[in-house]
């Protein structure tokens, strides 16, 4: 007896080291000697990071040099913290007295950005502002905001917000959070018991969104589990109804909830997506392949590592923890001037709220905010070259601060291309019956800012794509592995048709849970300068006067100027048309028309949530399609600074309540692209991408039409490529 339970805790020991074996190789790359900091002497992959399909030395036309990270300096006021710089704030905050003698954990380090109008003043020469970092801690369980002056070492501490909720996870927490149960007895029992080897377990950290008082006054995370035998996709083959309610910070399993002993662990047969794992017959080959060849290289330029050049488009990107992407001083050349005008300050993922339509025990909680909860940009996986990006794709990678400070790569974040799928810029034939022979087309080449992230299960792909004739389209594509539940039913024809599954039976007792998807955009909008007006131009139905046409109804367009941010909270109604522009009232074209870009929806989707459901009321900046708000530096994460285990009163939706003026003034325009997703079985067992996007399309911004004097393509212009093997 005493033989086998000292083979059982040994098995158990193997268990947990194997499983933070597997989970440390899996972190962000840093350095496993903290006291060497970022040593590239012995890790320089972590200080070099190269495009990684260029196997020789990138040619003259390459995009990709590389990248010194350890010895990386500023050239831009808005550019990200550099590995010298965590390193620099990391040793200010180890010496300072909050952190000597205390435990703590760093949950977000970024640049503090300039005041906007010193950004606006700066021209590239000038001496940068004082460089300082942003710096969200948690001291003994306690949030801090900090500012940190980076050649001063000054810390200045701000007062802490009187709001609920908790920074946004470290990578360090989820971790941990997965391996805290394996040190329970009662939870190994489960796990036995239900004939599940330790060895193939798989859990995962889900945030408790919050739901009463119950939940207050410390960090709270759920675990869930999954069976990994026989599949990498184990999120196919759930443990139903078996939840460990944990404390993130002292790792205390304080309750289990085991109600799914009835329900079988689906099988592992037909989840493996990977394309190593499918004989020669199961392989399919449907076209042949594609590349866009450039022999002359691509057409855009990236200055100083985040200056981005391009046909007429200029701006600013960096990578981000929590947003992902940041597009900063986005101005596109005037043709008629010359000049390079203003068209967007800074845009971002602000954040993404995503509820799930299960109430029951073990799912009724997983209404995420992946931006605030998880950080959009921490879970940025790097990017594939010629399968995510194309061939001459430029690859940035995000430099992060970790729990304790240490600076690591996330290689290959963001990637930057030319895209052209034979889409046309403009075109006009003339009719024969005119005698004219006329046909002008030219094509349309954009240009792509793309960046995956992988938020467990999901992956979202945001696209900033940028066009010739001015207009910017901000895409999303969902794409990954569905988050699903185990049931006990094989077939439709066992279900009573008054059970309500919430999902789609998609294959084997495997049940794919409705959900929404919301993704909240911050766009700061400066049209030609920063004062700007938001115009609702309604389409209304009128009658001509008795007698005057033979029409009935014609449609006119009716402009009001939105004097207060309640006049500019918008729910898009199809049978209630608007256009929503963003103008400059002080500055005109040659007829007299004010300059403005105006936000074009695509196909999106609303939420119906009860407004006072706990979710919907930390998710109300879902409540309407547009906002817009007077600018303030503080507001730009629409859920709220910390957003874990939040009531909801730091939100877009609380702001917009003050009703503050916003006419002719300096505003932020936000935007929500929604999705509602009925799962069907082609989400078996891994997802075709579906996308949706809104435009932001210039309206009387230029004279003419902008690209009315670009060339058509000439077959002499472009390379003559031949197939290795006819058809």
């Amino acid at each position: 007896m005493e033989g086998n339970r000292l083979f059982r805790f040994m098995f158990l020991i193997l268990s947990i080291v194997l499983l933070l074996f597997f989970t440390l190789i899996n972190l962000p790359n840093e350095p496993l000697n903290k006291a060497d900091l970022f040593d590239c002497t012995w890790n320089s992959p972590l200080c070099t990071a190269k495009n990684r399909f260029q196997l020789k030395k990138p040619s003259r036309n390459s995009p990709n040099p590389t990248r010194h990270h350890s010895s990386a300096v500023p050239h831009h006021p808005l550019d990200p913290l550099t590995v010298l710089e965590l390193n620099k704030v990391r040793s200010i905050l180890s010496s300072h007295a909050l952190f000597k003698s205390s435990r703590y954990a760093l949950h977000s380090v970024v640049l503090e950005e300039p005041d906007k109008p010193r950004v606006l003043r700066w021209r590239k020469g000038d001496p940068l502002p004082p460089r300082k970092a942003s710096v969200v801690a948690c001291v003994d369980g306690v949030s801090h905001l900090l500012t940190v002056n980076i050649a001063t070492a000054e810390v200045i501490r701000h007062p802490a917000s009187s709001f609920s909720g908790y920074p946004t996870m470290t990578i360090e927490d989820m971790t941990s959070a997965t391996l805290a149960p394996l040190a329970n007895a009662d939870f190994n029992r489960t796990i036995t018991s239900r004939g599940i080897d330790l060895a193939d377990l798989a859990c995962l950290p889900i945030s408790t969104g919050w739901f009463g008082k119950i939940e207050e006054n410390r960090r709270l995370i759920k675990v869930q589990c999954y069976s990994m035998k026989g599949t990498a996709n184990f999120y196919m083959r759930p443990i139903e109804g078996l939840t460990v309610l944990l404390d993130m910070d002292t790792k205390e399993v304080i309750e289990i909830f085991d109600r799914g002993r009835n329900i079988p662990i689906p099988t592992a047969a037909g989840t493996d997506y990977r394309f190593s794992t499918l004989n020669a017959q199961q392989q399919m080959k449907l076209v042949n392949p594609i590349s866009i060849e450039q022999p002359e290289g691509p057409s855009f330029t990236i200055e100083d590592d985040h200056l981005v050049k391009w046909a007429n488009w200029e701006f600013h990107l960096k990578p981000d923890p929590r947003a992902g992407v940041i597009i900063s001083r986005a101005m596109v050349r005037d043709p008629g001037t010359g000049e390079m005008r203003n068209v967007m300050y800074k845009g971002l993922t602000s954040e993404l709220f995503v509820p799930y339509m299960d109430p029951t025990e073990a799912w009724y909680f997983k209404t995420y905010m992946d931006a605030g909860e998880y950080g959009f940009g921490l879970q940025a996986m790097p990017l594939d070259p010629l399968n995510d990006c194309p061939r001459n794709a430029y690859y940035m990678d995000g430099v992060f601060a970790a729990a304790d400070g240490t600076p690591y790569v996330r290689s290959n974040m963001i990637c930057v291309f030319e895209s052209y799928a034979g889409d046309i810029g403009w075109r006009h034939s003339e009719s024969p019956i005119t005698g004219m022979e006329i046909r002008e087309v030219r094509p349309k080449v954009t240009l792509v800012v793309r960046m995956a992230a992988s938020v467990a299960n999901y992956d979202y792909i945001v696209d900033w794509e940028f066009q010739t004739d001015g207009l910017i389209r901000v895409k999303v594509g969902l794409s990954g592995i569905l988050m699903v539940k185990g049931s006990p039913y094989v077939n439709m024809d066992q279900v009573n048709q008054r059970e309500d599954l919430y999902g789609t039976l998609l294959s084997e007792n495997v049940i794919g849970v409705i959900h929404d998807h919301y993704i909240t955009f911050y766009l700061d909008m400066d049209i030609d300068g920063s004062e700007n007006s938001f115009v609702k131009v309604k389409m209304e139905r009128d009658r001509p006067s008795p007698g005057e046409s033979p029409r009935r109804s014609y449609l006119k367009a009716v402009r009001n100027v939105a004097k207060t941010e309640k006049d500019a909270q918008v729910k898009l109604k199809l049978y209630d048309p608007y256009e929503f522009h963003v103008i400059n009232p002080s500055k005109k074209t040659r007829v007299g028309n004010p300059v403005g870009y105006k936000v074009v929806p695509g196909g999106t989707a609303a939420s119906l949530l009860d407004l006072e459901d706990p979710p919907q009321k930390r998710g109300a900046f879902t409540n309407n399609q547009i906002w817009v708000t007077p600018y303030n530096e503080s507001e730009q994460w629409a859920g709220g600074l910390f957003v874990y285990q939040s009531h909801g009163e730091d939100t877009l939706a609380v702001w917009s309540e003050r009703d503050r003026p916003i006419e002719d003034k300096d505003i932020v325009m936000w935007y929500t692209l929604g999705f509602h997703h009925i799962p069907c079985q082609e989400d078996f067992p891994i997802m075709p991408t579906v996308s949706s996007s809104f435009d932001l399309k210039p309206v009387n911004f230029f004279e003419n039409n902008p690209i009315l004097r670009i060339p058509p393509n000439l077959d002499k212009d472009l390379p003559t490529c031949k197939a290795a093997v006819s058809a």
